[in-house]
């Protein structure tokens, strides 16, 4: 009898987990996976794909209302929910499909039930009660919404899991938390026609994003029609007699919504899978504590995406699991780079940034140069929407090398792509400067900017 029953068993079938699990049976290792709820992991099933497609449904508002300007007489447009929420479920469960295809093709075995960690080497599958000798085990199970702290009536609320479903569109809609998730949820339902509400303990949005990015998108927000309530907490939620959810907040009045959506934050999704019984270590907030390789303190024990708790971003843990699968089974050991890695905030307008902030420049001793411009976009001009692009590079005096790049408003994310090659390759102001603009576009500010400021920080 073989001492292992495969050489690789992966706990969640996500965009990290199916990287490795592929890439590890390319090398020829025997890899089993499990998934306890759909294949394809957060980033597929209830993160940044169904949201993206309702960013893009959302945006149809501003377009419908733009085209007068530019003489199209398209009517008074209709929005219905249905119809988004079943196709973007349609496509959700369309991909979902190809992952499994790209885990079939693999020769990857499938099993489509809870997996608990025994041992170092030994994995309990719920369902079936088999029991698994692996010789590597990667546990790729995300992170799940939490609502941190709790909040008394928190269950009359729903997370960023349920708001694809919804039966119907609400009126009225109660955003709590200050990041990422709750500002894309407010900014879609606002331009959907939902009056909406958010609701954030600190006194700004979007902490640790560039601070002149964080001003300018709060009040892009509340120019958007969200109402903003900045400095406040919940302390209790309540159901009326009509429905209608009622939340008790620490200053100012109750907020009254149809629909409360919590997105407070997200926790390592570690939580009953054996992992401490085994040995393995995790941090406070339940993360596995992993190495640049991202090994756990038990060697035959990986971890990589979300449930580390490093960078919490897709693309990040497709490149943790390729690397780990490299390393382990394809004798080309290399470990992903964490120091520099762009990201995208699909808000209207949208943020995009790469490299250090200016307080984190700031805060590493650097002499910095700052170019800053803002800007009405040419389409603005004759649509006569009021809005402004603002991009801001963040210069080593000394180096000249740019190390940050902020940008705010339309198409951010796809400019900020591109730039980030740049940025990753050690690009100077110079290099900037050099680079012929390409005109008309948004993007040409990014190399014309010649007047610098001193950090005023």
């Amino acid at each position: 009898m073989a001492e292992f029953d495969v050489d690789l068993f992966v706990i969640g079938a996500g965009s990290g987990g199916t990287r490795a699990a592929r890439i590890a049976a390319g090398h020829g290792a025997r890899v089993m996976i499990a998934e306890e709820d759909r294949i394809g992991g957060t980033c597929v099933i209830r993160g940044c794909v169904p949201k993206k497609l309702f960013v893009y449904a959302s945006r149809f508002a501003d377009e419908f209302e733009d085209a007068a300007g530019f003489g199209w007489r398209v009517g008074k447009p209709e929005f219905d929910w249905p119809t988004l929420r079943d196709a973007v479920a349609k496509e959700v469960t369309r991909l979902s499909g190809l992952y499994r295809k790209g885990l079939d093709g693999a020769g990857v075995a499938i099993r489509e039930e809870r997996a608990v960690v025994t041992g170092p080497h030994e994995v309990k599958l719920q369902k079936s009660g088999q029991t698994i000798r692996a010789r590597h085990i990667l546990v790729a199970t995300g992170g799940y919404p939490a609502f941190d702290p709790p909040i008394p009536g928190g269950e009359l609320g729903i997370s960023s899991n349920e708001v694809f479903h919804l039966p119907s569109l609400p009126k009225r809609m109660l955003v709590i938390g200050g990041g990422y998730i709750a500002l894309e949820f407010a900014s879609v339902f606002a331009r959907l026609g939902v009056a909406v509400t958010l609701l954030h303990r600190g006194d700004n949005v979007l902490r640790g994003f560039d601070e002149d990015l964080r001003t300018r998108l709060r009040d892009a927000l509340g120019h958007a029609g969200i109402t903003l309530r900045l400095g406040c907490t919940v302390d209790r939620i309540e159901l009326l007699p009509d429905g209608t959810r009622r939340a008790h907040c620490a200053h100012g009045a109750p907020i009254d919504a149809d629909v409360v959506l919590v997105a407070t934050g997200r926790r390592p999704n570690t939580a009953g899978l054996g992992l401490e019984a085994a040995g393995v270590k995790l941090g406070p907030a339940g993360q596995v504590l992993v190495d640049a390789a991202s090994l756990s303190n038990v060697p035959s024990i990986a971890a990589v995406g979300d449930v580390t708790d490093r960078v919490n971003l897709t693309p990040v843990a497709i490149r943790e699991g390729h690397a780990f699968a490299d390393s382990t089974f394809g004798g080309k050991p290399w470990t992903m780079d964490h120091s520099l890695v762009a990201s995208a905030v699909f808000t209207t307008p949208e943020l995009g940034t790469v490299g250090l902030t200016e307080q984190q420049a700031l805060a590493t001793g650097r002499e910095l140069r700052i170019f800053e411009t803002g800007f009405r976009p040419m389409k603005a001009t004759i649509s006569g929407r009021d809005e402004r692009i603002y991009m801001k590079l963040i210069v080593d005096a000394q180096t000249d090398k740019v190390i940050g790049v902020h940008i705010l408003g339309h198409d951010a994310g796809e400019i900020i792509q591109s730039v980030a090659i740049a940025v990753t390759m050690g690009a100077t102001k110079a290099d900037f400067d050099r680079t012929i603009a390409l005109h008309p576009s948004a993007a040409e500010e990014l190399v014309t900017m010649r007047t610098p400021r001193k950090s005023a920080l």
